[in-house]
């Protein structure tokens, strides 16, 4: 399990090269026997070896190295790099013009030496929680083949766990990094919108998309998430475990809750207490408004309809037929609803502000259920069902517009199981601070 931390020291000690990393991984991505042909859609051998050797010169020169230098990083395929078309999971943009410039973000990586070595699958689009694309394939799960990665950002939390890259980033609109996070058993950020720009990356929903990493630590998150903000490059302190405030909302998050996804949250809060930190139940009614403030389908989909009408008037029988109905389900929304669905927003983000300011964090299940087979959606109203389920407890996150971890929180040898540290609007720094802390204090 490769972190920045550990691939840094084996740098610094001369142990292994930048080149050598980056080999390892493109091997990694390139496996006959592996899922690199379905997790990636694009790779960037030749670039990424020209890079790694660059920075192994410059360590030679005894230069300093940026924070991510020489290590390999995927990027999901919905962010420009400059002289390629960004194909967002799609055949239905083959043909558009490249990208002029690289995507904020993937500019920002690059300049922290970051190498990367391509471009990972998703949803079609980013809209469904599942990860299932049939145009590119759909990347096994890391613990078992058959079963959905899921999505959107399916083939990020592929590479991590595969050993293809150190770190991948991916978009959160209504879960997109936490729930393969999740279900793969890595670890996801998604920040707080405003933190990381989305300037060159297709949107999903200008309301709710964010941008995010997946690794194996929260420090690795949380040193690519402050790359990306375009601050230093620093993961924060721990905040003991014995010094945290924490709730647990006893809302619609455990509805329908699998029994080894409730056990495994019940055994990590128990640790929890264990080393000291303090554990509240909090009734947090107010999110019970939830499911019926989309009855009329949110912002994403009136969102991606506004921009995918003019390519799907042109094009639409290349989409993923599942991904074309979300889009346009709702595209009758009117102005006054979605002026009213954003003041009812903006009521609830208040309420609930209110109810968990005391706290430093609350906790639930990332995801409701493990990961299903990918045989188990082949029928129309299961795939709806199961997305609708996978993606319920993280999509209300984006609507209050909060910042929130996955962690990773099975028992070893069983199915991936994700615990999500939910904090306040903007205190991203300070939640990574938190997730360190319980991270710790569960591996211990």
């Amino acid at each position: 399990m490769q972190t920045i931390g550990a691939a840094r020291r084996t740098l610094a000690e001369g142990k292994t090269s930048s080149r050598a990393l980056v080999e390892a991984a493109l091997a990694k991505a390139q496996d006959k026997a592996g899922e690199g042909a379905r997790a990636f859609t694009r790779l960037y051998r030749e670039g990424a070896l020209a890079a790694a050797e660059a920075w192994d010169r410059l360590a030679k020169a005894g230069g300093t190295p940026p924070p991510l230098a020489g290590l390999p990083v995927s990027i999901k395929d919905l962010f420009d790099v400059a002289g390629e078309t960004t194909l967002a999971g799609s055949v239905a943009l083959k043909g558009a013009p490249p990208a002029a410039a690289d995507a904020t973000i993937v500019r920002r990586l690059r300049a922290a030496g970051a190498v990367i070595v391509g471009k990972t699958n998703m949803t079609e689009f980013a809209f469904s929680g599942v990860g299932i694309n049939p145009h590119y394939g759909t990347p096994g799960n890391p613990y078992d083949r058959s079963l959905i990665p899921g999505g959107s950002s399916a083939g990020a939390p592929v590479s991590v766990a595969d050993g293809a890259a150190v770190v991948a980033i991916g978009t959160d609109t209504g879960g997109s990094v936490r729930v393969p996070a999740a279900l793969c058993g890595v670890v996801g950020f998604k920040p707080t919108q405003f933190r990381v720009s989305r300037d060159g990356a297709i949107p999903l929903s200008t309301t709710l998309d964010s941008i995010g990493p997946l690794a194996n630590s929260v420090a690795c998150c949380a040193i690519a998430d402050a790359v990306m903000a375009g601050e230093p490059a620093e993961a924060p302190e721990a905040v003991p475990a014995g010094l945290l405030r924490l709730a647990v909302p006893r809302t619609f998050f455990f509805e329908k809750a699998a029994p080894e996804v409730a056990s495994a949250f019940a055994d990590a809060c128990a640790a929890l207490e264990r080393a000291g930190a303090r554990i509240v139940d909090l009734p947090l009614t107010e999110l019970n408004d939830y499911p019926g403030m989309m009855s009329k389908g949110g912002f994403s989909a009136i969102e991606a309809f506004a921009w995918h009408k003019e390519i799907i008037g042109r094009r639409g029988n290349e989409y993923d037929r599942r991904v074309r109905e979300r889009i346009e389900r709702f595209h009758d929304m009117s102005a006054v609803e979605y002026i009213e669905h954003g003041n009812a927003r903006a009521g609830l983000i208040a309420r609930v502000d209110r109810q968990t300011a005391p706290f430093d964090a609350f906790l639930a299940p990332t995801v409701a259920i493990t990961a299903p087979p990918i045989a188990a959606f082949e029928r129309d109203e299961d795939y709806w069902r199961l997305n609708s389920l996978i993606l319920r407890n993280t999509a209300i996150i984006n609507f209050l517009d909060r910042c929130a971890l996955s962690l990773p929180i099975q028992k070893p040898g069983e199915a991936p199981v994700g615990l999500m540290i939910v904090g306040a609007h903007g205190t991203d720094r300070h939640l990574l601070a938190v997730g360190r802390g319980i991270e710790q204090a569960l591996a211990a």
